[in-house]
């Protein structure tokens, strides 16, 4: 049988903070054995033609000073609405300018402090399984919550005495959505509880048998 394929999108060209290579690399390697990988700063693959022939769709894409077209927008919540499986990776929240993604991720990006070692609490799930409370310098992302999805929070990290959600998980029509906060540069994918984090999320969005 053949694998499963996995399309990453991110940036190569213009990124401001987060390039796609190396990170590239490293999901490949995370997902060599559930997955083929193909990565890709094109947009356009976003419309749903072109999603259609993937079982998950990872979005790394650092979109903070434009958006994505309606016709993109719209190709990327029929794929998921339709069965499809997406992560969004760190960065990626930044579709969420569009509200429709907004509503589809489950939540937008309002800022982040300063990169800092951050603590981080695991919660119990499938895509969790196997992985402890770890430790690991990050970037504290900031989250409005759309009031309208029932999220299932997986990770959560401390700052100050505050305790603020890092990753979650939510179905969307017959599709499934996972949210991974962690995830700044190349350093990030290296760390072993991401790792892990990364497939489990992969194995459960793209409905993988486990």
């Amino acid at each position: 049988m053949d694998k499963r394929k996995c399309l990453l999108l991110g940036d190569y060209t213009h990124p401001r903070f987060h390039p796609l290579q190396g990170v590239d690399q490293q999901i490949g390697e995370i997902l060599n054995d559930l997955l083929t990988v193909q990565c890709s700063e094109n947009k356009k693959l976003m419309l749903g033609e072109h999603l259609a022939g993937y079982d998950l769709c990872i979005a790394y894409n650092e979109l903070w000073n434009e958006t994505v077209s309606p016709q993109q927008t719209a190709g990327l919540l029929s794929y998921v609405s339709g069965g499809g499986g997406l992560i969004v990776l760190h960065t990626g929240i930044s579709l969420a300018k569009r509200y429709e993604l907004a509503g589809l991720i489950g939540a937008r990006f309002t800022t982040h402090p300063p990169y800092a070692p951050l603590n981080f609490k695991v919660h119990e799930h499938d895509i969790t399984e196997g992985i402890e409370d770890f430790k690991l310098d990050e970037e504290p992302y900031r989250f409005e919550f759309d009031p309208f999805t029932e999220k299932t929070v997986l990770l959560e990290y401390e700052v100050d005495g505050e305790t603020y959600p890092a990753a979650w998980c939510h179905r969307y029509g017959q599709g499934r959505v996972v949210f991974l906060m962690p995830g700044h540069h190349e350093p990030t994918f290296r760390h072993p509880a991401v790792r892990k984090l990364i497939l489990g999320a992969a194995t459960w969005a793209a409905r993988i048998p486990r």
